[in-house]
């Protein structure tokens, strides 16, 4: 299976906060600036026009907080729509933006840094083609590329299928499913649900 990290955990930086609401992970520059430099490796699948960029010292500033957010935004309704016919994450399922405007936020992310497929032939090696940007974007336009062409790569391959949000109470992650009998992100979702259904029973039960 393809590694999707990345995708999966910018949708993610939306979450539960332990206390009956949600938290969010970008709430300023700074978050971002943790962010990225947590999912460097990840990242580094762009490595050559990110060395141009110079986000190997990448530190967010407004522009680039706002540009992710919207990002992130157009990423997680698309999530939704994959999951239909089950409904989204209740984190923004009453405040998702319209299909074709994600569509088009992804869509002009990801062409902000067009790329040519390079040729490399290592001596004793196979030849192997990497794809390497044509100018030298900001740091910002680089970032959200990055970011939208890891959505792009996830949303039209065959692993789009195994999306699911996680219902059990106070979450609203998104994860993949990953064996057919897995309902839930983690074990202590199953858990909290499965506490949650005997309390509903018993609930049920007593007002009969």
């Amino acid at each position: 299976m393809a590694d999707h990290s990345l995708v999966l955990a910018l949708a993610l930086t939306v979450r539960h906060d332990g206390q009956g609401g949600v938290a969010d992970d970008l709430s300023g520059p700074e978050g971002l600036t943790a962010w990225v430099r947590e999912h460097a490796a990840a990242l580094e699948a762009d490595a050559d026009t990110f060395a141009e960029a110079g986000l190997d010292g990448f530190t967010a500033d407004e522009e680039a907080l706002a540009a992710v957010r919207a990002l992130r935004a157009a990423v997680r309704a698309l999530f939704a729509r994959a999951v239909r016919p089950d409904p989204p994450s209740p984190a923004d399922a009453q405040r998702l933006l319209p299909v074709g405007m994600a569509l088009e936020v992804l869509n002009s992310a990801a062409a902000a840094v067009p790329t040519v497929p390079h040729l490399e032939w290592p001596d004793g090696r196979d030849p192997y083609a990497v794809h390497r940007g044509t100018g030298a974007p900001d740091a910002v336009t680089a970032l959200c590329a990055a970011l939208a062409r890891a959505a792009v790569g996830f949303l039209a391959g065959p692993d789009r299928e195994k999306l699911r949000a996680c219902h059990a109470p106070r979450c609203v992650r998104y994860f993949l499913k990953e064996h057919p009998r897995q309902e839930w992100c983690r074990p202590s979702c199953g858990n909290r649900a499965r506490v949650a259904r005997h309390q509903r029973r018993h609930q049920l039960h007593d007002g009969s």
